[in-house]
């Protein structure tokens, strides 16, 4: 896999199939219940949402918590749809029903960076706080990726940070 900055966009390419289904995978990862509410946690699922709409204050301050409920969280719900719905547009082009094995090409828009690193730090967010990793599992980098699928979460939310920090440093060559 390589990264680079052409023509307004980053571009990443010979991407295998295994990082492109975990790219595939962000606006799932970034909703709370993984996409899947059947099958979800429901401890998983309240920390995810509790991290993600976090409210600015104690519980003990209800007004507060009140007024962010009714008059912020619907405009973050928005905000995190909408970036999420540019992504899987973008992710659109590793559909290649005819070449399901083969190394793939994405071109995100630097005018779409903004809605991926959002979507990414919602994935990742989410991630954690389904899987409620610890200190001692995020900084651990011998773990195997593949052992369980907490393992894999972890792997993917490493992974998107990595993609966040290559079109961070478009963004930066770009001006």
């Amino acid at each position: 896999m390589e990264i680079c900055l052409r023509e307004n966009a980053i571009e990443i390419f010979d991407l295998d199939p295994f990082l492109a289904e975990l790219l595939r995978q962000i606006p799932a990862s970034a909703d709370p219940t993984g996409g899947d509410a059947a099958n979800a946690d429901p401890e998983g699922v309240r920390r995810a949402q509790e991290r993600l709409f976090s409210v600015p204050a104690p519980r003990s301050d209800r007004e507060i918590c009140k007024e962010w409920k009714v008059y912020v969280e619907p405009e973050l719900r928005r905000l995190f749809r909408s970036a999420t719905e540019t992504v899987a547009e973008d992710l659109k082009q590793l559909n290649e029903p005819q070449k399901p094995l083969a190394n793939h090409t994405l071109r995100i828009p630097l005018a779409h960076s903004d809605s991926w690193l959002n979507a990414l730090n919602q994935a990742r967010l989410a991630l954690h706080a389904r899987y409620n990793f610890t200190d001692s599992e995020l900084c651990d980098h011998e773990r195997s990726p593949v052992a369980s699928r907490r393992d894999l979460s972890l792997f993917q939310m490493n992974f998107y940070g990595f993609i966040q920090e290559f079109i961070l440093r478009g963004l930066s060559e770009e001006k």
